[in-house]
C-alpha cells in the first residue's frame, strides 16, 4: 500500500504533519501493516535565497509583531508530538535543493529517515537546508550515497504530479485505496487512514 506526501521542508505544518505521520505508520507497521511511503515536492517558497536569512526576521516582516506568539503556540504544538521547533534559530532559505536530496533517498530507501533528518536541520537545529555542505552532512547521516539519480529530474517530475493535483498548501496525504487527508491530521486520524487503505487494498 502506497502512500504520497506532499510536503515542504520549510513548512512547519509539514514538519508536524509529518512527525505525527511518522507515529501512526509505525504504530500500522507494528499491527502488521506494510506502507510504501513517498514524497511529493511542494515549495511554500521557491523565491528564497541559497545564502538564508533568519527566518524570525522574515517572519516579523511579512507577517507583524504578533507572529511572535503564533510561533510560540506552533511549537508548543509540535512539542506535544515529540517535535522541537526553535523559530528564532531557523534560518529561511530556498528547499529546492533539500527535495533532490530527498528524492534520493527515496531512490536508495531511505526517505523516510531522511525527511525526518531535514526538518529537523531545518527547525531544531537551525541549519541552512541550501547549504551544499549541510546536505552532504545530511546525506551521511541517512544512509544516503552520493551521486545524481538516472533518468528525468525527480523533483521536476514530482513538482508536475502536484501541479496536476491541484495541491496549493501542505501536508497532504495521498493513501492509495483510501482517502486523501490535507493538512496537520492528527496521529489517530492517520492511522485510521492507514487501515482503511490497506482494508480496500486487500479487498481488490
Amino acid at each position: 500500500m502506497k502512500v504520497r506526501i506532499v510536503l515542504d521542508i520549510a513548512c512547519a505544518w509539514s514538519a508536524l504533519g509529518w512527525t505525527r505521520f511518522e507515529h501512526a505508520v509505525e504504530r500500522f507497521r507494528a499491527e502488521g501493516g506494510e506502507a510504501d511511503v513517498e514524497f511529493l515536492p511542494f515549495q511554500v517558497a521557491p523565491d528564497a535565497p541559497a545564502e538564508g536569512e533568519p527566518l524570525s526576521a522574515v517572519h516579523r516582516r511579512v507577517f507583524g509583531p504578533t507572529v511572535e506568539a503564533k510561533t510560540a503556540r506552533m511549537a508548543a504544538l509540535a512539542a506535544r508530538s515529540g517535535l522541537e521547533m526553535n523559530f528564532d534559530a531557523a534560518v529561511f532559505a530556498n528547499t529546492l535543493d533539500a527535495h533532490r536530496l530527498l528524492a534520493r533517498a527515496v531512490a536508495q530507501g531511505q526517505g523516510e529517515r531522511t525527511v525526518g533528518r531535514l526538518f529537523r536541520a531545518y527547525f531544531t537545529e537551525g541549519l541552512n537546508v541550501a547549504d551544499p555542505a549541510v546536505l552532504e552532512r545530511i546525506a551521511r547521516e541517512s544512509g544516503v550515497a552520493p551521486g545524481a539519480l538516472p533518468g528525468p529530474d525527480p523533483v521536476a517530475a514530482g513538482q508536475r504530479i502536484v501541479r496536476e493535483l491541484g495541491v496549493t498548501s501542505v501536508p497532504v496525504f495521498l493513501f492509495d485505496g483510501g482517502p486523501t487527508l490535507v493538512g496537520a491530521q492528527s496521529e489517530e486520524d492517520l492511522l485510521a487512514a492507514l487501515r482503511e487503505a490497506a482494508v480496500n487494498g486487500s479487498l481488490v
